[in-house]
């Protein structure tokens, strides 16, 4: 998702093109330094046609590292032609890619402007920006995607801090969209999620691990039916509010961007701005899922989430000193082997509950012992079906090599068992974390068939 590419100088958009001219307000090593106290900073681009603009580029902030407190990240504020349009989050020192909305432009020639925003990190003091590049998609399905993409308002809830809790906890990395035929034809139904950093309330964060296989919260925000020329359905938008209830949308638009607010503290939205609100994100919501692939794909794909989600751990206290496997504590999340697998439950065959499967991990230093995605525990096993990301914590310095055999196993989550069996048929990927928290190549891939029943609840998948 990243759309870096070098710039020496202001961005010109020929079709979905950018040509590079001089100007004064983008600098000649193609990069933009905004500095807090600091003037604002600008480029320019013009575009050729009408259209949901998009920016990308990598952020550097040096001094910043989001498992530090006081230091956790800086903060840009982005206008376009003096409109405000979105933050972003600066969560390292180290380059991270980044892609933001800009919401619709004319043709014609446009400035984007850069500062130094309220709410960064007192160690945090300059940001720069490398390789800045906007484009304009052409008229067709990226538009309407774009078009409709959610603006999301920091959260503000005084239990948790000042209005700009989001560029210290929680923050919004990055988001996608996902597309379906609607009932009427030729009519689409548009649904965009987001990434968060984590989620203060809600699942615990050792279950989210084994469950879910990360500590980041992954949510759909909103959705929209749209109907041949993109545009949108009166009465279809809808949102994931509180307690997770699927609600009509109310609230206020800006062109079609529906304009919702992060309302509580398990990232659930709401469609009313509360007075005090001060951060916004749009995001680069044009990448989509990956087919047959798990939610955390759309990580996988940007590797600094994984950094992110883990210094936040780190930051606040979450992790188990020393890591002990044996304990279903969260440890140093570089000693997880992150898998992703692929399961369907059959036909129950009595009454009960309905069987998860979790993942074992057998290491030849001792293939007696099994370590267990779930810990033991029924309700952390994986109940839902299709591709499913988990992990499995490992002794300190495990690597790939040393495994045995990775294993399925059948329980039920539940009271009774229903006798349904199992069957799992892929495991897409694992990996581990490297010393910089961020995922080594995978090394496990496996496809086949494999059956885990009441009777036989357990089965080998993988071997190297």
């Amino acid at each position: 998702m990243c759309l870096a590419a070098g710039l020496t100088g202001a961005a010109v958009l020929v079709g979905a093109a950018l040509t590079a001219v001089p100007a004064a307000s983008a600098s000649a090593s193609a990069a933009i330094t905004v500095r807090r106290g600091g003037p604002a900073r600008s480029l320019t681009f013009t575009a050729a046609r009408g259209g949901e603009a998009v920016i990308g580029f990598s952020a550097v902030a040096p001094g910043v590292s989001w498992d530090r407190t006081g230091a956790e990240a800086a903060v840009v504020s982005v206008s376009v032609d003096g409109r405000h349009v979105t933050d972003v989050v600066v969560p390292s020192a180290d380059p991270t890619p980044r892609s933001l909305g800009l919401g619709r432009v004319t043709a014609g020639r446009h400035r984007v402007t850069l500062r130094f925003g309220r709410g960064s990190a007192p160690a945090a003091r300059t940001v720069t920006l490398l390789h800045p590049r906007v484009r304009v998609p052409r008229a067709g399905a990226d538009q309407t995607v774009l078009r409709h993409a959610p603006i999301i308002v920091g959260r503000a809830l005084p239990e948790l801090g000042d209005a700009y809790q989001n560029a210290r906890t929680d923050t919004p990395l990055v988001a996608w969209h996902e597309s379906r035929a609607a009932s009427v034809p030729g009519h689409r139904v548009l649904e965009y999620s987001l990434v968060w950093s984590n989620e203060d309330g809600g699942t615990d964060t050792p279950a989210l691990m084994a469950r879910w296989g990360r500590t980041t919260d992954i949510e759909w925000v909103y959705r929209v039916e749209v109907d041949e020329k993109g545009r949108r359905v009166d009465g279809t938008g809808a949102y994931q509010g509180p307690e997770h209830r699927t609600l009509p949308f109310r609230g206020r638009y800006e062109g079609d961007h529906p304009v919702l607010q992060t309302c509580t503290d398990n990232n659930m939205v709401c469609d009313t701005i509360t007075p005090d609100a001060a951060l916004r994100f749009l995001p680069d919501v044009s990448g989509a899922l990956p087919a047959g692939r798990a939610r955390e794909a759309v990580m996988d794909r940007e590797p600094w989430t994984y950094r992110v989600m883990a210094q936040e751990m780190v930051r606040e206290g979450r992790i188990e000193h020393p890591s002990d496997p044996a304990t279903p504590e969260v440890g140093d999340q570089r000693t997880y082997l992150f898998a992703e697998f692929v399961k369907q439950t059959g036909a129950p065959s009595g009454a009960g509950s309905a069987p998860g499967v979790s993942l074992g991990v057998r290491l030849k230093r001792d293939p007696s012992v099994l370590y267990r995605s779930d810990h033991g525990r029924p309700s952390w096993s994986v109940e839902r079906d299709g591709a499913a990301a988990t992990t499995v914590e490992l002794p300190a310095g495990a690597t790939v090599d040393d495994i045995a055999s990775i294993e399925a196993i059948r329980q039920p989550v539940g009271a009774g068992d229903n006798g349904a069996p199992a069957t799992v048929t892929a495991i897409n990927r694992g990996f581990f974390l490297n010393r910089s928290y961020l995922p080594g190549a995978s090394a496990v891939r496996w496809t086949g068939s494999v059956t885990v029943t009441q009777a036989a609840p357990t089965a080998v998948l993988w071997r190297p």
